[in-house]
């Protein structure tokens, strides 16, 4: 069940994330009204193309269940998940996704590959996007303009 306080969780690790020159993406993994992974971008400092926040929360919310599936988690996300992400989503069995902005380039989920559109995906997580679109765009947009200069 959708809440908004969550999503503003996943914004604030966002934050997080630009103040350390990661591009700001954030997101929290919930089950049962509780936060059981959190994270953001950290491939900079990781020196790894892998650490994306969704990759680093699911591997929280696993390792706090001690299950490879968790069909009853929510996760919240500041950016549509890659087409990594949105396949590592969808083989954790996550049953929903709530993400922010909209990445029309680099997308997986309703732009680009659409991984869950793919006959070779099994797990669909119900989709429910455009949450604080505009806060999650901007941090986005102020990035990669500030970087760019």
């Amino acid at each position: 069940m959708f809440s908004n306080q969550y999503m503003q969780q996943a914004y604030a690790l966002a934050c997080k994330a630009n103040d350390s020159g990661e591009v700001p993406v954030g997101a929290v993994v919930v089950y049962k009204e509780k936060i059981i992974g959190a994270a953001y971008n950290q491939v900079e400092v990781a020196k790894n193309p892998l650490a994306h926040a969704e990759i680093l929360a699911l591997e929280q919310a696993l390792a706090f269940t001690c299950t490879k599936y968790i069909e009853q988690c929510e996760l919240y996300v500041t950016l549509e998940p890659c087409p990594m992400c949105a396949h590592a989503i969808s083989l954790a069995k996550i049953k929903r996704i709530y993400f922010g902005a909209y990445d029309e380039k680099g997308g997986g989920v309703v732009h680009g590959a659409k991984i869950y559109n793919s006959s070779s995906c099994h797990h669909h997580p119900e989709i429910i996007s455009g949450i604080m679109e505009d806060e999650c765009s901007r941090l986005l947009k102020n990035f990669f303009n500030n970087l760019r200069r």
